[in-house]
């Protein structure tokens, strides 16, 4: 089995703020110290919906990116980088976009949506229609296999999935796969490459899934394989053809829906955010505007903290002790909505301070953010044409 590898990405279309902090890039921090991740800047896809107006693209990308290694994105431990930098990505999507059917990317929910929505008349384009076959190409170049995402963008991995199982299909089936299969089945030695044919038929016999997973340990141990032999072996096993593109595996975020100020989920689109960096007395008068419990009319009604926009930011942000004591104050009226706002202004402040003080460098010196990003580009670039060359091989594209 290939070695586990992230992806994710955003759009730069404007400020990050607390819910994309708490709701992605702290789960970002956590993966990279298990895995190897790719942080996408996905520039192309905010064209999708911005395409009249691209003037603040650069701007957003760059403070995107700062913001990312504030909140602890490690670039020793991640690789960050620019999509449009990668033009193999825009190469996948057209070689994948001739053997997609249409009906895949019309019954993609956002789609569907969008046409049953006629005041988005703007995102009738083929950039939309075709998003999420850009997105699969982001995904399958890199041979990710774990990608996370929120429960609304399931459908989109699983296209990722259906794409990769029917290119292999088309086209894992090389020249002479079965010979080269059974030469690639010897260069594992006489003692795993017997274990390797018992565990294939296990299998392919029984249905044996342990089978399939110690059949693809006895690829893995072997360090003579080629890249190529390595994914013929895979598909071999299986009884289908050489596996080009890889499958990838849903990672579902944790589901941090951070209310905003006016008590909906904190949204760029709906102007109720507090953005990473602010300054203490903008987090300070955000805060204090915040929408409450509406029982709470006067200072002395008692409220119930589960009524109460600002409670889930007790639950991310106080203790269990400043827990208790607003629960306990807000039921009994004994301390107002202001008092009880002032432990979380608090907490947002000294979070905003340590966010600005990781990400001052970067903003005091850019050239140290695009020297990250260029090498990121390299690093991703090197990937994806690796995988490119395989794909243009398997689909006769490959001709002098």
């Amino acid at each position: 089995m290939l070695a586990e590898r992230v992806l994710s990405g955003m759009r730069p279309i404007g400020r990050l703020h607390l819910g994309h902090y708490h709701g992605v890039l702290k789960d970002w921090t956590a993966l990279q110290a298990e895995f190897p991740c790719f942080f996408l800047v996905a520039d192309w896809h905010a064209l999708t919906a911005g395409y009249e107006d691209t003037k603040r693209i650069g701007e957003n990308v760059w403070e995107m990116v700062i913001d990312w290694l504030a909140a602890g994105v490690d670039p020793n431990q991640s690789t960050l980088f620019i999509q449009s930098r990668v033009p193999e990505h825009a190469e996948l999507q057209l070689l994948l976009s001739m053997m997609t059917p249409r009906a895949w990317l019309e019954r993609v929910p956002s789609y569907k949506e969008q046409v049953e929505r006629p005041e988005h008349e703007d995102l009738d384009t083929f950039g939309f229609l075709g998003y999420p076959l850009l997105q699969s190409a982001d995904i399958l170049i890199y041979r990710s296999t774990r990608i996370p995402v929120g429960e609304d963008q399931l459908p989109h991995i699983e296209l990722a999935r259906e794409l990769a199982r029917r290119f292999n299909h088309l086209y894992g089936r090389e020249p002479g796969y079965e010979e080269r299969a059974r030469s690639a089945v010897k260069k594992l030695g006489a003692k795993r490459g017997r274990h390797y044919d018992e565990l294939r038929t296990r299998y392919q016999q029984e249905g044996d899934a342990e089978a399939l997973a110690q059949a693809r340990a006895v690829i893995d141990e072997s360090q003579s394989l080629s890249l190529g032999d390595r994914e013929r072996l895979y598909g071999y096993i299986e009884g289908g053809g050489k596996r080009i593109l890889v499958e990838p595996s849903a990672r579902l975020t944790p589901a941090a829906r951070l209310p905003g100020l006016d008590g909906r989920k904190m949204s760029r689109s709906r102007g109720n955010t507090i953005n990473l960096r602010e300054d203490a007395d903008t987090v300070a008068r955000k805060l204090r505007t915040m929408v409450t419990d509406p029982a709470r009319v006067r200072r002395d009604d008692p409220g119930d903290p589960g009524n109460c926009p600002v409670w889930p930011l007790h639950q991310i942000y106080s203790d269990a002790a400043t827990q208790s004591w607003a629960q306990e104050g807000c039921r009994s009226a004994g301390i107002g909505c202001l008092e009880c706002k002032q432990p979380l202004i608090d907490a947002v402040v000294a979070e905003q301070q340590m966010l600005s003080e990781r990400a001052q460098p970067y903003v005091e010196d850019p050239s140290l953010v695009r020297n990250i990003v260029a090498e990121g580009c390299e690093r991703a670039r090197k990937l994806a044409q690796e995988t490119l060359r395989e794909v243009r091989e398997a689909m006769g594209l490959d001709y002098s």
